[in-house]
């Protein structure tokens, strides 16, 4: 008996501890948010919404499963364009009052509604406007097959709000389901479990059984296919593009396999591919379930398909762990890409992971000369405090916190780097956290008190200092080497016969960024007509020459490059070539010209973004 009641007391001392930390959790202040997740914050979401490609608008109903923690008179949400017509509370549809507070550039306004100390659930009817940032209305002459037309969400990093009335911060996650009616000629898909057929009802119902913030809320809709690459992999496209997407991503199931070897199960049940028209403004979005990506992929050498392994690795760190401020986004992207390489050199080679590691420091170096080397945005921890904060989202997050993990991996060694890796996916699963909270989660379980450790590491110095630390390892590659002894002779001996020696999208790329500063348009007309890269290179060659052809006013390339700026709507490859055209006065006319005739087919983001550079 007495054990009995030493076990019973120790049961209710640990109860009423758990209970306690229940109540005093606390959700981090989050600058780009107007909500207040810790009086009232959701839980789960049941949408209900109809998609008229007409007035190119959403309407419908976002039912928000509460929890009122405060037992306060109000929860507040966030908005931005939307027409909000009417709020109920409860399955009883009780109407209550709201009201919209003061617009804060780029974030919108709040959406202050009036709730009971047991209210548990509130109804938002609303419908969005023509100013919706999140969705990217497409004419049927902006797609693949230029048919039917098309719409797609991109909700990373404050726009969901603008489709749906949400608590719009990376540290609020929920479940949801959904209901959406689409013409019937169409077929819609979101980031959640998805149908693998057309229906003839035009309604499709979706379950996201997995909390995930409301960046990762996601809706596409079009004339769409599905196949199959193994029986948890596949991709959705226009019927034009369906095989050759089919046959690019044939490694996609290898793929999922490695990261799981690597880095423990894939906990999000199917994971498929949605490849979407050229106005997509990214390489790719990590919606859960269903990866958006740009059809600048399908080269159709899968020479690109590496990008599929770092929307792949937001699997584990980005969308399991999640950044739970935009300031804290490395803990997203710098993760993901270590992710991504370690995935590629599993899949692809070491040889292949080297080149790619030379790229990665080229890019990082590049980005630290624009920004500044004292410039605080070049912190892994950015302030992003007052701005938008896609300002904070340059290749410094991405670049700079993969040589971070690359640093830390080479003072423990590969195989405890691992294991690390694993448990700290394991230990923060399906949570949003700071980077505070990685810097103690690292100390307690990696460093453990190691002060030569920890001075070979230099983490203070990676994480909240500017520039580069001076431990960052420089990468080389044998391959690249070859090449640099190329460079050295081709002027001397013949253009001729090169190409069978430079093959793969690396090697090309390498030898177009080295190419020599006092090249002649006639050395360049025979390097394209040796590697014709202004007509027959992928996505990514085309994008490197194209940068030496406007520096270097090679007139014979314009209409391709031209046609290459009109066709693709991602920022980041339209943003090198804008900023390289309005060096000189001509190219600053011709640039404005070309974003006149293309911005029609850019997402606004891009349009952003461009405008900015042509001032």
């Amino acid at each position: 008996m007495k054990k009995l009641i030493t076990l019973c007391f120790l049961s209710t001392i640990l109860s009423c501890q758990k209970k306690e930390a229940i109540a005093t959790h606390q959700f981090v202040k989050d600058e780009h948010s107007f909500s207040k997740p810790n009086d009232a914050v959701v839980k789960h979401l049941d949408l209900d919404i109809k998609v008229d490609f007409e007035s190119q608008s959403i309407s419908g109903k976002a039912t928000w499963t509460i929890d009122n923690t405060s037992k306060g008179k109000e929860i507040i949400f966030d908005e931005n364009t939307l027409n909000i017509t009417k709020v109920t509370l409860g399955d009883e549809e009780k109407e209550t009052k709201f009201s919209l507070g003061d617009e804060l550039e780029f974030h919108g306004k709040p959406l202050n509604i009036q709730i009971e100390p047991n209210t548990t659930k509130v109804n938002i009817y609303y419908n969005t406007t023509k100013d919706a940032v999140a969705l990217q209305w497409l004419k049927p002459e902006q797609t693949a097959d230029k048919k039917k037309p098309f719409l797609f969400s991109q909700g990373q990093s404050i726009w969901s709000r603008t489709w749906i009335p949400c608590q719009d911060s990376p540290s609020i996650r929920f479940t949801y389901n959904a209901k959406v009616t689409v013409p019937k000629d169409l077929m819609a898909v979101m980031s959640a479990t998805n149908s693998h057929q057309k229906n003839d009802t035009g309604i499709y119902t979706f379950k996201q059984d997995k909390a995930i913030p409301s960046y990762l809320m996601a809706i596409a809709v079009g004339d769409l296919q599905f196949k199959s690459i193994d029986n948890r992999t596949g991709v959705y496209a226009e019927p034009s593009q369906i095989d050759k997407a089919r046959w690019e991503f044939a490694e996609l199931g290898k793929m999922v396999q490695v990261a799981e070897k690597l880095y423990g199960p894939y906990r999000w049940g199917r994971y498929d591919v949605l490849v979407l028209p050229p106005s997509f403004p990214y390489g790719g979005m990590e919606n859960p379930n269903l990866t958006f990506l740009t059809p600048g992929v399908l080269a159709g050498d899968r020479s690109l398909t590496s990008l599929l392994a770092h929307e792949l690795g937001h699997s584990w760190s980005g969308n399991l762990v999640t950044n739970a401020t935009w300031d804290d986004i490395w803990l997203n992207e710098g993760f993901t890409t270590y992710v991504e390489h370690r995935i590629g050199e599993a899949v692809f080679g070491v040889n292949e992971a080297k080149m790619q590691d030379v790229f990665s420091r080229k890019v990082l170096n590049q980005n630290i000369e624009e920004y500044g080397k004292t410039n605080p945005d070049t912190r892994l921890k950015v302030n992003t405090a007052g701005r938008n904060p896609d300002d904070g989202l340059s290749d410094i997050p991405y670049e700079k916190g993969y040589a971070f993990l690359q640093t830390i991996e080479a003072a423990v060694g590969r195989e405890k780097m691992d294991a690390f890796l694993k448990d700290y996916f394991n230990a923060h699963a399906f949570q949003s956290i700071t980077t505070e909270d990685f810097v103690k989660y690292f100390k307690e379980n990696l460093l453990k008190n190691d002060d030569p450790l920890a001075n070979k590491i230099k983490l203070d110095e990676w994480i909240y200092q500017p520039g580069i630390p001076s431990n960052i390892i420089v990468p080389i590659s044998k391959d690249f080497n070859t090449i640099d002894s190329i460079q050295a002779t081709w002027r001397k001996t013949s253009i001729k016969g090169l190409s069978n020696i430079i093959k793969s999208t690396n090697e090309k790329q390498y030898f177009i960024d080295h190419l020599p500063e006092d090249i002649t348009s006639k050395e360049m007309t025979d390097l394209d007509t040796e590697f014709h890269f202004s007509d027959k290179g992928n996505f990514v060659i085309k994008r490197q020459w194209f940068v030496i052809a406007i520096k270097h006013q090679y007139q014979p390339a314009y209409s391709a490059i031209e046609a290459f700026m009109i066709a693709t709507s991602r920022t980041g490859s339209l943003q090198t070539l804008y900023k390289e055209m309005v060096k000189t006065p001509q190219g600053k006319l011709w640039a404005k010209s070309i974003f006149e005739k293309a911005k029609s087919g850019y997402h606004l983001t891009t349009v952003q973004s461009v405008a900015g550079i042509l001032k």
